[in-house]
This record gives structure tokens, sequence and C-alpha cells, in this order.
């Protein structure tokens, strides 16, 4: 095969490539984008805006990110996760002591068959047994709700988190289409610049003696 040829074969497969390579870029981007894009909106729609810094718990300021969003209407996948884990978590774990809406439903459902049973007895304490059980009730409602806006809000962190990798990856693709674009242009100049009668490695001729 000719140098010529080969180098031709190469470059034009290596442009190829990058073509390939820019398109794929070009979706990763858009997908990213609309990532983006979308969580944004759908963030902004809430209305959510984190607590000014001066009116911050003891708590509360231990968590970094509290303090850089302080103040900040919440738009971004990052500040859902700091508002679901470092702001509504440390909440719910104060309303109910580390518990999970699941884990309260046993002390919820053990004081209703108190309840039940004092009602049948008609016993003196019924209504103390009411009045711990509708706060039961009221605690379990709230972590269920807080559980629920927090699910949410990482929903959409991990969303973002798809975009994000979305333009890592995007950006690869273009610097690996540039780097093949490069030596495919590389290939073409050393092709041209090549004889065409110039042969792939072509075996040495071998050196006659010379006779002194």
């Amino acid at each position: 095969m000719k140098r010529r040829t080969l180098d031709l074969l190469f470059s034009i497969g290596g442009l190829g490539l990058a073509v390939l390579l820019l398109v794929v870029g070009i979706v990763l981007t858009t997908n990213a984008n609309f990532a983006n894009s979308y969580v944004h909106d759908q963030l902004a729609e809430q209305h959510i805006t984190f607590k000014p810094a001066d009116q911050l718990s003891d708590e509360e300021k231990k968590s970094d990110c509290l303090r850089e969003y302080a103040g900040k209407a919440m738009t971004t996948g990052k500040q859902a996760e700091c508002y679901a884990n470092d702001f509504i978590g440390l909440h719910l774990k104060a309303i109910s002591g580390g518990k999970t809406y699941a884990e309260l439903g046993t002390p919820e459902s053990a004081l209703k068959a108190q309840v039940a049973e004092a009602e049948k007895n008609n016993a003196a304490n019924l209504d103390d047994l009411k009045q711990q059980l509708a706060q039961a009730s009221a605690q379990r409602e709230t972590v269920f709700k807080g559980e629920s806006l927090r699910g949410m809000l990482l929903t959409s962190y991990g969303f973002s988190e798809f975009g994000r990798k979305a333009e890592q990856g995007a950006l690869a693709m273009y610097l690996g289409a540039a780097l093949l674009l490069l030596l495919s242009i590389a290939g073409l100049i050393h092709a041209f610049r090549t004889p065409a009668s110039e042969a792939f490695a072509a075996p040495e001729k071998k050196r006659e003696p010379i006779d002194a």
C-alpha cells in the first residue's frame, strides 16, 4: 500500500470520528441544558428561600452551605441538596428524635390500641391518652410532610447531577473531537507532502559490496 493512501485513510477516518464525537458532545450539551433549566424552573416555582444569616440557629450555623446560601432563593440542585439535608433533615431530627415516619407508626399504633381499650373500660385516663395520640399523630404527619419535601428536593438534586455529568461528558467529547481534528489535518498535510509513489514500510534495498 502506498504511504499517501494510508495517510489519507487514517486522516479521513479521524475526521469521521471527530464529527461523531462532536455530535455526541452536542447531544450531551443539549441534555445538560435541559436538566439544568428544568431543575431551575421547578425549584424557582416553589419560591423557597434560605433563612437569612442573622436568623440561623446555632445548629444551622454549623452548616457551611446554609451559611453560604443564607437569604438566597433556591434555584439549583446543590442548593436543593443543602436545604434537604442540612435544613429539613436537621429539623426532622429535632421533631422526631431521629425516628422516621415509618418508625413513628409503632408508638402511634400502640396509643390507638390503648385509647380503644380505655374507651371500652371508660378509663379515667382516656382524655390523657387521646391527647397523647393526637400529639403522636401530629408529630408523624409533620415528619411525613418533611420527608416528602426532602425526597422531592433530593430528586431535583439527583436530576441536576445527571446534567452536570452530561456537561463533563460533553467537554470530553469536544476535546476528543478537537484532538482528532488536529491529528487528521496533520495526516492530510503529511499525505500531500509524501510522494505518490512512496510505499509504506518498503523494504530497504540491499547494498552491493564495493571491492576495494
